[in-house]
């Protein structure tokens, strides 16, 4: 699976992937230690996560391969669900899910999130606080603050 920079406004990011979709997407604190190589998406991906750092975007269409257990695969469906700008609780989701007592399985599965920001885990916070985020609370507070600031643009309401 090879591995390339992503350079945005919020720094270099870096993104793996297979065939011609999105395999797996890693913050700037967190490079793959492996030889980087290019590929055309990454400048799709490049355009699009600045376009969302920037304000101007709030989904996305980079073409994504998940692979996992079909829980988390629910999981991360469901969570794609959850609108720009909303934050949604760990039991919240399991609910949804038809699992009400699952908000640690929940948890598992957002932890094994390849793609953070387009699987937008950050929007599952805790019911006293802001739970946890892979690449560390200061990201998830950063895209909250985003999504917050920019969430009124993109509501359906």
């Amino acid at each position: 699976m090879p591995w390339g920079e992503v350079s945005t406004v919020w720094g270099v990011f870096y993104a793996a992937w297979e065939e011609e979709a999105l395999v797996a997407l890693r913050f700037p604190h967190d490079p793959p230690g492996t030889a980087l190589r290019e590929s055309p998406l990454l400048s799709w991906l490049a355009a699009e996560l600045n376009e969302y750092f920037l304000g101007r975007r709030a989904a996305f269409t980079v073409p994504l391969r998940l692979s996992g257990p079909p829980f988390f695969l629910e999981v991360w469906a469901e969570l794609r669900r959850v609108p720009y700008g909303e934050r949604v609780t760990y039991g919240e989701l399991a609910s949804r899910l038809g699992k009400p007592m699952g908000a640690r399985a929940v948890g598992r599965a957002l932890a094994r999130n390849p793609i953070p920001i387009l699987i937008p885990c950050h929007r599952v916070v805790g019911k006293t606080g802001l739970g946890g985020f892979g690449p560390g609370l200061f990201w998830k507070d950063r895209l909250l603050g985003l999504e917050a600031a920019h969430g009124e643009k993109f509501s359906p309401r």
